[in-house]
């Protein structure tokens, strides 16, 4: 068990130590090998996930059919698809590891019933819930207000271990851009 990882995530000062003993346990450990689709397309979430350790990915087929990244998850961030795990709906979104990665699970069920009967955790979600809003809110602003360029130095600044592991389809992908123009981005020295 990570005690210090999963007790800095849930880190309010409503949580008494009591509870943040309850809600640590009820964690279990997962394993990914590299390339291991963690949530498919179609299926309905079973739970979230702190990432202790490595790089996974989430993506969507556009109109098209082509894969375009959603978001990046690096280690002791949490791993989840909001909309299907929260509203019990098959997932519009694929999660897959980019390389081995470890971390700590916690099944939907549980998460109600300890969202339920500790209100310092409930009122954890909420902040988690606001911040993970406003962080979508200000991504989808900022791909049309920054240039990709910046947006590719925001990313390196932000989560480096993304432009080490991923492919770089992958991350052109999730700037908005098309390979070609990436690799100009690239050239330029960054």
């Amino acid at each position: 068990m990570n005690k210090p990882l999963l007790s800095h995530v849930y880190q309010h000062p409503l949580i008494n130590p009591q509870e943040l003993d309850r809600l640590i346990a009820a964690h279990y450990k997962v394993t990914f090998k590299k390339g291991t689709v963690v949530l498919e397309k179609g299926e309905v979430s079973k739970g979230y996930l702190l990432l202790e350790s490595g790089l996974m990915r989430s993506f969507a087929y556009d109109y098209n059919g082509n894969d375009t990244t959603t978001d990046f998850y690096s280690k002791h961030e949490i791993v989840i698809e909001v909309l299907s795990l929260f509203q019990r709906i098959p997932s519009q979104e694929t999660i897959h590891a980019l390389t081995d990665c470890e971390g700590w699970m916690l099944d939907f069920d549980v998460f109600q019933e300890l969202y339920h009967s500790i209100p310092g955790f409930s009122e954890w979600g909420r902040l988690w819930m606001t911040n993970r809003l406003f962080h979508f809110k200000q991504r989808s602003v900022e791909m049309v207000t920054i240039s990709a360029k910046d947006r590719y130095l925001q990313l390196i600044k932000e989560k480096p271990e993304v432009v080490l592991h991923s492919p770089l389809k992958y991350i052109a992908s999730y700037l908005g851009i098309t390979d070609s123009s990436f690799s100009r981005i690239r050239k330029e020295g960054f």
